[in-house]
């Protein structure tokens, strides 16, 4: 065997073999996790409270059995606004020039159409001046043109005339309409080089104009300022709709499917929720988060919103997901863990721990420590607790 062989069969016994140590410690630790609830269970097994009928009446005790139906609600994802492509746009110039005037400030709001800035230069002259002769050219060999087929009507035109002057107009108005284009390309119109209508000549300026309505977010030039065709001149940005990214974890895509409408919060107006419309799921999974992107696109009435601001994203769960889902108000946090009551009776209760999945509004999905079919406790969950904990307070004295 050469070398390359050899060397070739060690890359992929290597890779075999991290992919082997890989594979134990993901399924690993998720095993591991199980047994640790399983074991911590078994602890809080022991954390038993029995109380009388007329106890559990007081506290307002309700129990219910876990089934596994399909999952109802909301994921929630922190998100973050960002511009909406479609309504941003960077201004500059196509060709060079030096800055004769500027119009408006950061921080002003534009129209589509206004002018900006006026450049000036030669290049932009002698554009015009192009432009100006293509129109002369074509206004002269259109109204020879039209002279000969008058007179070819009133049969006493050449026919050979005739077709030397349509050979001329066509000639003509492909030089004009290849000049149009130019001056339209570098952002001049037909009004911006003609003057009261006529072809007198106007002075080498061009204005440079505001493609979108919106915002000046950012203006980089000055009078006199020398701009080439690469000079970010101003950023405009209309912020009456924008977009909301949201990271969405791997476990929970297949609850994703179509474009559903979602809400959107921010800390900067607790009190008010947004609506958007779904518009993209990400097709890959990030590596380092393993999350894939969510984007919704939102109205952003009285522009109260703006770029950057983070918020939290609720998307509806959708498609025929099967889970087990439980009241909020069954689920007791403590020391970082999540726990609920189970009916070993109708009067006994025992403290279990469980893994938690998504908040679904009102009810919240659980992952791990308990199975369709056993009954917990879902209202007066905290009046348990507090009287487990002075059982466990006298016991202790």
């Amino acid at each position: 065997m050469n070398n390359d062989g050899e060397n070739e069969m060690r890359f992929n016994i290597k890779f075999l073999l991290i992919l082997s140590i890989t594979a134990f410690i993901f399924f690993g630790c998720g095993e591991k996790k199980n047994e640790e609830i399983k074991e911590e269970n078994q602890t809080h097994g022991k954390e038993e409270i029995t109380l009388t009928s007329k106890a559990m009446k007081e506290m307002g005790i309700e129990i219910q059995t876990i089934k596994n139906e399909t999952l109802t609600g909301l994921i929630k994802a922190a998100a973050k606004l960002i511009p909406n492509q479609d309504y941003e746009a960077q201004v500059g110039s196509l060709i060079q020039g030096r800055v004769h005037k500027v119009f408006v400030k950061e921080g002003d709001n534009v129209k589509a159409g206004q002018v900006l800035m006026q450049l000036e230069g030669l290049e932009i002259g002698e554009l015009k001046a192009v432009y100006l002769k293509a129109k002369s050219n074509l206004d002269y060999y259109k109204a020879v043109y039209e002279r000969q087929k008058t007179l070819i009507e009133q049969n006493i035109g050449s026919q050979k005339v005739l077709q030397e002057a349509k050979a001329d107009y066509e000639k003509a108005s492909a030089e004009f309409n290849a000049e149009d284009k130019r001056i339209h390309a570098v952002g001049l119109s037909h009004e911006d080089v003609l003057e009261n209508g006529t072809l007198e000549h106007i002075a080498g300026i061009l204005p440079i104009k505001s493609p979108i309505n919106g915002i000046v977010t950012e203006r980089n030039v000055v009078i006199g300022q020398l701009v080439e065709a690469n000079t970010l001149a101003f950023k405009i940005m209309n912020i009456s709709n924008l977009w909301a990214d949201g990271q969405v974890y791997e476990k929970d895509i297949s609850k994703l499917s179509g474009k559903p409408e979602i809400e959107f919060t921010t800390t900067a107006y607790p009190n008010e929720k947004f609506n958007g419309t779904t518009i993209l799921i990400g097709q890959t999974v990030d590596e380092r988060t393993r999350t894939i992107k969510y984007r919704a696109s939102l109205q952003n009435k009285n522009n109260k919103l703006k770029p950057q601001m983070f918020g939290e994203m609720f998307i509806p769960v959708t498609g025929n997901v099967k889970g087990i889902a439980v009241p909020n108000d069954a689920i007791i946090k403590e020391g970082g863990k999540s726990f609920v009551f189970a009916a070993l009776n109708d009067t006994t209760f025992s403290k279990k721990i469980v893994g938690l999945g998504n908040n679904l509004g009102d009810m919240t999905e659980i992952i791990s420590g308990v199975s369709e079919g056993e009954k917990i406790v879902v209202k007066g969950a905290f009046f348990l607790k507090s009287e487990l904990m002075k059982e466990m307070m006298k016991e202790s004295d």
